[in-house]
């Protein structure tokens, strides 16, 4: 294995990891929105992640397991709406109730939480690839 490869696989971590804490970030700042350009509250999304083989050619049995991931795309949650009673909303409707998003805010600290940490250790990777470059170069002098 390549140290290139292992940075690849650490930077498309990162990148993954990356769009994951912006599409929950997203998620909670929309979390009351009632409105938007399709129509009707916000529909919380998730991030879906696919595998793909790193390198390329002929590769040993252990280098076909390597694989990196990516962003494969970002799916709108199925779950209907929540209605609470807010007469005084301007979205009401003529019962007075108000279509909110169904976002639970535990969950989607917990994927942030989650996210960051995947990020940190992807992060710790590319930091003990360039110590063992570094050891590497010391070792030619």
């Amino acid at each position: 294995m390549k140290l290139s490869d292992i940075v690849d696989i650490a930077a498309s971590g990162l990148s993954a990891q990356r769009a994951r804490m912006t599409v929950t970030a997203s998620n909670l700042a929309n979390a009351e929105s009632t409105r938007t350009a399709e129509g009707g509250p916000y529909r919380r999304r998730d991030v879906v992640f696919a595998a793909r083989p790193v390198g390329g050619g002929f590769r040993g049995e252990f280098d076909r397991a390597l694989r990196s991931v990516e962003v494969e795309r970002v799916v709108q949650d199925r779950r209907p709406p929540v209605s609470r009673y807010e007469p005084g909303h301007p979205d009401a409707n003529s019962e007075g109730y108000v279509s909110l998003p169904h976002i639970e805010p535990v969950e989607e600290y917990t994927n942030m939480l989650s996210a960051s940490r995947s990020f940190e250790a992807n992060l710790m990777v590319l930091h003990k690839v360039r110590e063992m470059g570094n050891a590497a170069l010391r070792i030619g002098r």
